[in-house]
């Protein structure tokens, strides 16, 4: 790519960078900034943070691992157990391993919290944005399970671990890799036979999603989880969920992935016991989400590659 069109790149990004800012502005929903380096990390055993080596002075031999953030959101949400209202912050995120064609270790992501939403309001303002900020059409809305009936044939929530693999083999997906389970198996068919063929022309939310792949969302009453994420042009750009407050329960999750990384011989992470105090405080019920800016970037400019819409990527980093 020549200099020329990457500083075209460039400026389009401060641009758009701009309009979201506006956008948040007119809605009274306050900027703030919090910690990228942190004690505590994220617990989900399929992002790893990168550590980072911190001594309290330069004599000492005594050294403290923190954490460069994989996401602001823990610190978001204490902010938000204080009473701070609804919130989005613009930031810089890191993820270990994350290096390719639509990732960099190193990227920009906005994160936003709406007090008194629950998921399907966030998806029609985040709707709303997309129109605002880079001109596309009103989002489609399917199920998670509408999605598989209609891309698969099956219904995600009630085939069998057999009937999924038996999927997996008829879409000539490889099966050499051994899965652990239903989710690892719905995450490939996901991966491999739905994602591209997503929003080819307007952006397409997928909600509530089986209680097993919850995350940080609310478990509904039909046992389904209050999430949602965000396709366009078979590329995932957003997560969002009618969020989790109850401390007990989020405990509960968090040890629960800290096993699979035990099992898995996957890194260890210590729990962020300040998000956790902050839940038993209160959080106020909300809906969050974020969002990869980079990637929205990139596709509002047709762009192949991440690195076009960057002003240096790892490699030049």
């Amino acid at each position: 790519m020549s200099q020329e069109l990457k500083n075209k790149n460039l400026r389009t990004r401060a641009k758009i960078i701009a309009d979201i800012r506006a956008f948040f502005a007119a809605r009274d929903v306050i900027e703030v900034e919090t910690p990228l380096l942190s004690h505590g990390t994220i617990t989900d055993p399929h992002i790893q943070a990168i550590p980072a080596f911190f001594k309290q002075d330069l004599s000492s031999e005594q050294i403290t691992t923190v954490y460069l953030q994989t996401s602001p959101e823990y610190a978001m949400k204490r902010l938000l157990s204080e009473g701070i209202g609804s919130i989005y912050q613009i930031c810089k995120a890191f993820r270990q391993g994350e290096k390719g064609k639509y990732h960099n270790p190193e990227f920009t992501m906005i994160e936003w919290y709406r007090v008194g939403f629950d998921h399907h309001d966030l998806m029609q303002e985040m709707d709303e944005l997309l129109q605002a900020v880079i001109k596309t059409k009103p989002a489609l809305k399917l199920s998670y399970a509408e999605m598989f009936e209609k891309y698969l044939g099956i219904n995600p929530h009630k085939a069998s671990e057999k009937e999924l693999i038996q999927c997996a083999q008829k879409n000539k997906i490889d099966l050499a890799s051994h899965l652990s389970d239903r989710d690892a198996w719905l995450s490939l068919l996901m991966s491999h036979c739905i994602e591209p063929k997503l929003g080819p022309e307007e952006p397409v939310f997928i909600y509530d999603f089986p209680a097993s792949q919850a995350a940080l969302a609310k478990i509904r009453s039909d046992k389904l989880a209050s999430r949602f994420e965000l396709y366009y042009k078979g590329i995932e750009l957003a997560n969002g969920f009618h969020e989790l407050s109850d401390a007990k329960e989020q405990r509960k999750r968090f040890d629960a992935d800290l096993a699979y990384r035990f099992e898995n011989n996957l890194p260890v992470v210590p729990v962020d016991e300040r998000l956790l105090t902050a839940l038993e405080k209160g959080l106020p019920d909300c809906a969050g989400v974020a969002l990869g800016i980079d990637r929205l970037i990139m596709l509002a400019l047709s762009q192949e590659k991440i690195q076009a819409v960057l002003s240096f990527d790892f490699a030049n980093a």
